[in-house]
């Protein structure tokens, strides 16, 4: 019983959760429940969109094949924020606010507390996953007319392409991305070095919310350091 309490004042203090390992990393209170949270809310903006299905013939106009047949649809019909359905949209952003946590969830289970691991799952994986969204959303994305403020996206500077089309922005994602690439190869090759704690930094700022882990490896990095 007392090792319980003190786990959950440590958490509410925002220490790590438990002790790290070096097999098994420990995140703060506040970012393992975000990371538990946040699975959850991938799950449920999951449900919410398929909920879109029995609701509206075509949840999703980019994906018109993407229906149901009308003898499994209820008879009612949601009303549409912008281009989808109201569950759709709500699940779509659960989904954007939950993404980041697929990596910290995957630090926490297969990570390991040395410097390659967290560089690897908190900032590699992302910038790769930033990469993937971006060329998804610029060259196969089927865009709707007229572009939409509510159109989903993974990170602020994505959210200005898919708002617009402008290919300037998309151009930025990239280079964020990039940036992304390049500090997780600087952090993985130095273990003090301050430049890289910066770049993770600037990375997980200019690509919020996806780049939300690599801001917590960058304040780690700077933890050591002043440590």
């Amino acid at each position: 019983m007392t090792t319980r309490r003190s786990a959950a004042s440590r958490a509410r203090a925002g220490a790590p959760a438990s002790d790290p390992t070096p097999d098994r990393p420990a995140l703060p209170g506040w970012l393992e429940r975000y990371a538990t949270y946040g699975l959850y809310g991938l799950g449920i903006g999951t449900g919410l969109c398929l909920a879109a299905l029995f609701t509206n013939p075509v949840p999703d106009p980019s994906f018109p094949w993407a229906t149901l047949p009308p003898s499994l649809r209820l008879p009612v019909r949601q009303p549409r924020i912008e281009h989808w359905p109201v569950t759709y949209t709500i699940g779509i952003w659960l989904w954007i606010a939950g993404f980041p946590a697929l990596f910290l969830a995957g630090y926490r289970r297969w990570g390991s507390s040395d410097r390659r691991s967290a560089a690897l799952w908190l900032a590699g994986l992302p910038s790769l996953a930033m990469l993937g969204w971006t060329t998804y959303c610029r060259f196969l994305w089927p865009k709707l007319q007229p572009p939409t403020w509510n159109a989903p996206s993974y990170t602020l500077v994505c959210w200005l392409y898919c708002s617009s089309y402008d290919p300037v922005w998309s151009n930025a994602a990239y280079a964020v991305a990039a940036l992304g690439v390049g500090a997780t190869l600087l952090a993985i090759r130095r273990d003090r070095l301050q430049s890289a704690t910066a770049l993770l930094g600037a990375f997980g700022v200019l690509a919020f919310p996806l780049g939300l882990p690599a801001g917590y490896a960058a304040l780690r990095r700077a933890a050591r350091r002043t440590g």
